[in-house]
């Protein structure tokens, strides 16, 4: 057999394997699904970058799910047509909304809850076709997916983390001024309405540490208001600093700082020295640290937390109303009149 023979036996060969490769392919049950998405909403960015992305790893070509931007008038379009064809009660409305077979899964916790699963059983029951859409048509079998523009995480969320920097430029203008001007000595008595301020700015925050706590433990829904978005927040891993939550970690600083005013306010001696030193250096500290939580929010996580940046805005709060603030003392006047003549010289 010549060497041109060979050649031609290997080449059908290789292109019979890549056909039968491919009709086998072809064979193997597919699951699909429909994701809707906004490109400002936080909580579809935790699906589409945090959720489907392991399990297209693990799936391959058996999992297709398109991705429809409720933003363009097409795929509003569309997403009305499916919460009338899925008959989605009003509380269930907003996205991420997820379309997989017969089921309507909405939210960042219910989606990465139930889809494995059921991604599991569709494909072990031989696969599902598109959801019927009026209005959505399928793509072709060789047509890849489309997936979402990235946005920066400041682009997630405009609004909220915009309030989030504002928060963070007044927090750091905060510590520069105040160490800039602040004197000692720093157990000097507190004028009477900054002693009554400090345990209520105090207790009002560890009202609000206690239930980003409780959010935190529990995985509960928090009530985040019109602006931000504390679920996203409390549900990243910077809600925790070594395995212990940062709501505990807030309401353990602001309970030090309730018992350094205490011991400042009605101890005597040495304690309530040590205490008045303490009282605006754990104040300081716990400024820092907000300012590192709030950096966290609109440039790393692309989320805002209402809730913590109350805490940082009492935080900031306590850190004018405990650090001193004396005048600096009047320089003499003959010294004056010297450096005027040395200057005149």
């Amino acid at each position: 057999m010549s060497y041109r023979t060979t050649f031609l036996v290997a080449l059908i060969a290789f292109l019979l394997s890549i056909m039968g490769a491919s009709s086998l392919r072809a064979n193997e049950p597919v699951a699909h699904g429909i994701l809707f998405f906004s490109p400002t909403c936080p909580h579809c960015h935790v699906v589409i970058d945090d959720v489907l992305p392991p399990l297209e790893a693990r799936y391959g070509a058996q999992l297709a799910i398109m991705i429809i931007d409720v933003s363009q008038p097409d795929g509003q379009a569309i997403y009305r047509a499916a919460v009338e064809r899925f008959n989605v009660p009003q509380e269930r409305l907003g996205v991420p909304a997820l379309i997989f077979g017969e089921q309507f899964l909405v939210g960042s916790a219910e989606i990465p809850q139930l889809l494995p699963g059921m991604i599991a059983e569709t494909l072990a029951a031989g696969g599902n076709a598109w959801p019927a859409i009026p209005g959505f048509t399928p793509p072709a079998l060789d047509q890849p997916m489309p997936t979402p523009q990235a946005l920066s995480p400041f682009q997630r969320d405009p609004v909220g983390n915009g309030a989030a920097v504002v928060m963070l430029a007044i927090m750091l203008i905060s510590v520069f001024v105040l160490a800039r001007f602040m004197r000692g000595p720093f157990d000097q008595p507190l004028a009477p309405w900054r002693v009554k301020a400090v345990p209520i700015l105090t207790l009002i925050g560890m009202v609000v540490a206690t239930y980003l706590a409780y959010i935190e433990i529990s995985g509960a829904e928090a009530v985040c208001g019109p602006v931000g978005d504390c679920n996203t927040v409390q549900q990243s891993e910077y809600a925790k600093i070594f395995g212990i939550p940062v709501g505990l970690i807030g309401l353990a600083g602001y309970t030090v700082i309730l018992l350094a005013w205490a011991i400042r306010q009605y101890g005597s001696g040495r304690s309530a020295h040590w205490a008045a030193i303490a009282l605006p250096t754990i104040v300081f500290g716990g400024v820092l640290f907000s300012s590192y939580l709030t950096f966290l929010e609109p440039f790393v996580i692309g989320a805002t937390c209402a809730w913590c940046l109350a805490s940082a805005a009492i935080m900031t709060a306590l850190l004018w109303v405990t650090v001193p603030q004396n005048k600096a003392p009047a320089t003499r006047g003959r010294r004056r009149t010297d450096q005027g003549r040395k200057l005149a010289h």
